[in-house]
């Protein structure tokens, strides 16, 4: 999505949405790319390149540019000493023995949804979503699960973002969010990729206060008849997390 003029960042945050974009995208970007994304003007675009690649936070093959070493160093920095991953990991590796499928550990960051660590399930078929991979905090379980759970101000700011949303559709929106967070659980199939259906369970640490969501994906042809197995699977282990996070 582009970034409306009004709101490209000044100074150094200029460099970090640039990373984002970067992080975001599942190929290399060319300059071109980056412009109509970030809405940068094309000076400030290739200064801020500039300083990214002396950095090695950015690298540049055939006019393309993408993450460079640092970033990789940062990531394995990240894997080895976030609190959350190292709290989930143990809990998800058991949930993806017990169900046969993958399991992933999503959080929220600004208005995306981001995994940050996945368990792949054993089958040969199997679902694409990839550590590292991001989408609109909109549809899908993991989304809905982590909307239902955030302070009210929060979630409203993000279903704000939304487009194409009448009041209707609104209205219809909150009162299935309040109907998660009843529940302490989302259940969706194939709103995010065709074919696939999810359940995602809160991480909420002490106060309630919310860390991520667990996330068991399948592909839909496998869990006929399991639903409510794995569901249940999923909301256990999440619990157990929070109990570790606490």
């Amino acid at each position: 999505m582009k970034t409306p003029a009004a709101d490209v960042p000044a100074h150094s945050d200029r460099a970090l949405l640039l990373l984002s974009v970067l992080a975001q995208s599942k190929a290399p970007m060319s300059a071109a790319e980056l412009a109509q994304v970030t809405a940068l003007p094309q000076s400030t675009l290739y200064r801020h390149i500039a300083t990214l690649r002396r950095w090695g936070f950015v690298m540049e093959s055939e006019g393309r540019y993408s993450p460079g070493p640092v970033s990789v160093q940062l990531a394995s920095g990240f894997d080895d000493n976030s609190e959350l991953v190292l709290a989930a990991r143990p809990h998800m590796e058991a949930l993806a023995r017990q169900s046969h499928e993958s399991v992933a550990l999503i959080t929220l960051v600004n208005e995306r949804v981001v995994c940050l660590e996945m368990i792949d399930s054993e089958h040969s078929l199997r679902c694409s979503f990839d550590r590292g991979r991001s989408v609109p905090a909109r549809d899908g379980a993991s989304a809905k699960c982590l909307l239902a759970h955030l302070p009210a101000q929060q979630r409203d700011a993000l279903l704000d973002l939304i487009e194409g949303e009448g009041p209707a559709q609104r209205t219809a929106r909150m009162a299935e969010l309040d109907a998660i967070r009843q529940a302490g659980r989302a259940v969706t199939q194939g709103e995010v990729d065709p074919g696939v259906w999810g359940a995602s369970a809160p991480l909420l640490a002490a106060g309630r206060q919310l860390r991520g969501a667990i996330t068991l994906m399948a592909p839909l042809t496998r869990v006929a008849g399991l639903e409510d197995a794995l569901t249940h699977m999923t909301v256990v282990t999440a619990a157990r997390i929070s109990r570790a996070l606490r």
